[in-house]
């Protein structure tokens, strides 16, 4: 890369990646300019197993860090982190080596100090969220709490959710309960053990109703007795688009963790873009989203139970109402349409494409 840069953007993953995908492509393919994207490995998760298996790859993506640095952007924009190999110094070059640096963070990073495998320990995402908005002259936080945190320890902090659009979603037209019902969920395969947390909640609603689990995600089979009633769908951009509208209700159920207190509720975005009921543990962003929706919140067993089964036995005509609730209200706050101006604003990149 020689010579200065104009545009830039680095990020850990690749679009298959919902972060990256939600936090930078699906903005950068709607403002009409040209940016150089770093995405590292152009996987879809950093995982040490993974990374072990492209070790070539690994020492190019390494590689390509430097020259973006060495480039002097003008505009850069750091997602999440830079390399998972990196304790901060890849973060604090990036972010130094630019005019003007945005660091973009929609997860609670800061309490994330490395539980999990050797990688994970070694590099904690803790460390390089706290150097990167350090060093970023601008911070774009997904919610309220992860700005909190920021703005202790730098003065430019702008709030700009995790946004859909609405286009990319097949809304739900028929809302007679298929037989079985079904109850859906979509995400990753480090995230589907998520459902274990209600799982007599589900068994005892599969037991009443026959209803059935979908996942849109993941292939493997690690949900111990509730793979007795659970159908998976490989994720695509297709199947992300079609199967909520498959789906009788949504789900996302949280463990009370500091880390998912952070969470920006995307799944629970997705669920309304298609105009889908859901339920979901009120933590975070998922309480307020679920007050706006009018969705239920419930946070034991017994009330994951009780939820599910009210709205199982409710006329069609409520849980369209409440699909149709949840549509509108994304298309009005959480668009990208609607905060792209602020976007671009943050980045300094002019006046929006009409």
């Amino acid at each position: 890369m020689d010579g200065p840069l104009d545009r830039c953007a680095v990020t850990p993953y690749g679009r298959g990646a919902g972060s990256s995908r939600v936090r930078v492509f699906s903005w950068l393919d709607r403002v009409g300019t040209d940016f150089t994207v770093g995405s590292y490995l152009s996987l879809p998760d950093a995982r040490a197993s993974r990374l072990l298996r492209h070790p070539l790859s690994l020492a190019r993506a390494e590689r390509r860090l430097a020259a973006i640095a060495d480039g002097r952007p003008r505009r850069l924009l750091l997602h999440r982190e830079a390399s998972p190999l990196s304790r901060g110094w890849w973060e604090r070059r990036l972010l130094t080596s630019a005019e003007f640096a945005v660091y973009d963070f929609d997860d609670a990073l800061q309490w994330d100090h490395g539980a999990g495998g050797l990688l994970r320990r070694a590099a904690p995402k803790a460390d390089k969220a706290r150097t990167a908005v350090r060093y970023a002259d601008r911070v774009i936080a997904g919610n309220a709490l992860l700005a909190d945190w920021a703005a202790r320890h730098t003065r430019d902090v702008v709030v700009i959710p995790s946004c859909v659009a609405l286009e990319d979603y097949a809304p739900k037209t028929v809302y007679a309960l298929h037989d079985p019902p079904r109850l859906g969920w979509i995400g990753s395969r480090g995230n589907e053990r998520c459902l274990l947390l209600i799982a007599d909640a589900l068994t005892e609603v599969h037991r009443r109703t026959g209803a059935r689990l979908t996942l849109v995600g993941t292939t493997g089979r690690g949900l111990g007795p509730l793979e007795e009633f659970t159908d998976r769908i490989p994720w695509s951009t297709d199947t992300q688009r079609t199967a909520p509208a498959g789906m009788d209700i949504g789900l996302m159920p949280l463990p009370v963790t500091a880390y998912n207190i952070g969470k920006c509720g995307y799944k629970l975005l997705q669920y309304a873009a298609a105009a889908l009921p859901a339920v979901a543990s009120p933590l975070g962003v998922n309480a307020e989203l679920l007050r706006q929706f009018g969705m239920p919140a419930p946070r034991t067993q017994d009330e994951w139970t009780s939820a599910l089964l009210a709205l199982l036995d409710a006329p069609a005509a409520a849980r369209e109402r409440l699909g149709l609730l949840a549509r509108d209200v994304v298309g009005l706050k959480y668009s990208y349409d609607v905060w792209l101006p602020r976007w671009s604003a943050a980045l300094e990149l002019g006046p929006v494409p009409s």
